[in-house]
């Protein structure tokens, strides 16, 4: 009987597995531009203090940029439109009345990948203080998963180039559509054409006591003195350098395991009228006893340039040392 009764529960568990692959394998493929979010909700509220907060939690400014942009571009939805293809958002915030207050975040409830935070009250105050409480643990969930995509969908179309990997010893992955248009001894120049401009990134080494003094000034004299050497302007005479008037942000940052500092800012090109945002990494490598630098910038006039950035910055985020 132990047996018998043995093999009908694995018959059971298995059953049960193939039952869930067969739901997991019809749940449908997520949709959105990068970085928006829909928020669900009645229009009393959204027109309401509630709606004012999401917007202004979810709408922060994104650093770095010389115009102000939104960290996320918000997509408002009426509850009584909340289905079908419209719960196939990527990431979603959805508030509703219910007497079991508080905040509930799951993953691919209604496609793949997704967010779905859930924030009940029995008002709009309460609500209010679910969503404010947990705003925090929402952008970092919202960032990742955004993050995450944008890597998916990069390597749809990864480079075969090998600069990187021959001149630094590392590795970026970064779409075919970047070209190589740079290289020497210890500079590499790589670019990427957009509508009436371009993306760039480039990556240098510098000594294990370059940044030895004021590292937040060395490191803006790094770059105008890079800017100077390698990155001319259209002009004769010109070239990039930091502009001082707007000032940087900078931080502490790990890639690849590694301490390094982060700069956000402005560049302009000296004596001349162009302009854009900047990241910068300057990666600790202890072994090798140097710093490596990546930036990624942009010149993009007519343009927004929250999503140009952001695109940057998940490619030097992909760094890793070749052993």
């Amino acid at each position: 009987m132990k047996k018998v009764a043995g093999i009908f529960l694995l018959a059971a568990i298995t059953a049960c597995t193939n039952n869930s692959n067969k739901k997991m394998a019809f749940v449908p493929s997520s949709s959105g531009n990068l970085n928006n979010v829909t928020v669900v909700m009645p229009q009393k509220q959204w027109q309401g203090n509630l709606g004012d907060q999401v917007r202004e939690t979810l709408e922060e400014i994104y650093e770095g940029l010389p115009l102000d942009e939104p960290q996320f571009s918000i997509v408002y939805m009426n509850p009584r439109a909340f289905t079908g293809f419209a719960r196939q958002n990527r990431n979603i915030v959805w508030f509703t009345k219910d007497s079991l207050e508080g905040f509930r975040m799951s993953q691919n409830q209604f496609a793949r990948p997704q967010i779905v935070a859930k924030v009940t009250g029995l008002d709009s105050d309460s609500q209010a203080f679910y969503f404010k409480e947990n705003s925090s643990l929402l952008k970092q969930s919202i960032n990742e998963n955004e993050r995450l995509e944008k890597v998916r969908r990069i390597k749809k179309s990864l480079t075969n180039e090998k600069t990187l990997s021959e001149r630094f010893g590392i590795s970026l992955a970064y779409p075919s559509a970047y070209k190589t248009v740079k290289d020497t001894t210890n500079f590499v120049w790589i670019q990427k054409e957009v509508r009436k401009g371009h993306l760039n990134i480039i990556a240098y080494t510098l000594p294990e006591n370059a940044l030895e003094g004021s590292f937040r000034t060395r490191i803006l004299d790094i770059r105008d003195s890079i800017g100077e050497k390698h990155i001319p302007g259209r002009l004769k005479g010109t070239h990039l350098i930091t502009e001082r008037a707007f000032k940087p942000y900078f931080y502490n940052a790990k890639i690849d395991g590694k301490m390094s500092y982060l700069t956000k800012g402005t560049w302009e090109v000296a004596n001349d009228f162009m302009a854009g945002p900047f990241i910068n990494y300057m990666v600790n490598d202890s072994i090798e006893r140097r710093w490596m630098v990546i930036e990624g910038f942009t010149f993009a006039p007519s343009a927004s340039k929250r999503d140009y950035m952001f695109e940057l910055n998940t490619i030097i985020n992909t760094l890793e040392k070749i052993d």
